[in-house]
């Protein structure tokens, strides 16, 4: 499928609230993963997502994609969202986010959706307390140092580099 129309498609039907459609832009056995609600397995399981999760507590969706980059394995775009929340405390506020959707595929389908979303300017559109804020942002600084790319990132300090001139080399002299 051409990247353009299934990101067309993939926008369109969470905006019409259809997760039948939505789904079937997956594999059988595609995975979700949605930066508040955590995975989603399945079609059966992304069809629900857009159904229920999503529109329990937010109406009035708009997603856009944009400089979408396929190399015919992962599709990379950048997003901007957008809906009108549902909880009390936003008061009908329509909540925006920006972010980068990472779309691994198969045969022309998603395999696997992941993204990394700014959800801070959300969070304030909805008047999140600031203690709510911080619980979301430790659960996913928690998940970020779970994932196995970043042990490295976990080590202790290692020692600095070495000097870029080595005791040996002469130092260079003004004028001469």
């Amino acid at each position: 499928m051409d990247p353009t129309v299934l990101l067309e498609d993939f926008c369109d039907a969470v905006e019409r609230r259809d997760g039948a459609r939505f789904a079937a832009l997956f594999c059988e056995d595609g995975t979700y993963h949605d930066v508040f609600y955590g995975l989603f397995a399945g079609r059966e399981k992304i069809a629900r997502m857009i159904d229920d999760w999503f529109y329990r507590t937010a109406t009035d969706f708009r997603w856009d994609m944009h400089d979408p980059v396929c190399d015919g394995r992962t599709l990379y775009a950048r997003y901007t969202f957008s809906y009108k929340s549902l909880l009390p405390e936003a008061q009908g506020a329509r909540a925006m986010f920006e972010g980068v959707a990472i779309m691994r595929l198969r045969d022309g389908l998603i395999a696997e959706y992941s993204e990394v979303a700014n959800v801070g300017t959300g969070f304030v559109d909805m008047s999140f307390a600031p203690e709510r804020i911080a619980r979301i942002l430790g659960r996913q600084a928690g998940a970020l140092k779970a994932r196995p790319e970043m042990a490295r990132h976990l080590l202790s300090p290692a020692p600095p580099p070495p000097s870029p001139r080595s005791p040996a080399a002469p130092r260079a002299r003004p004028g001469g």
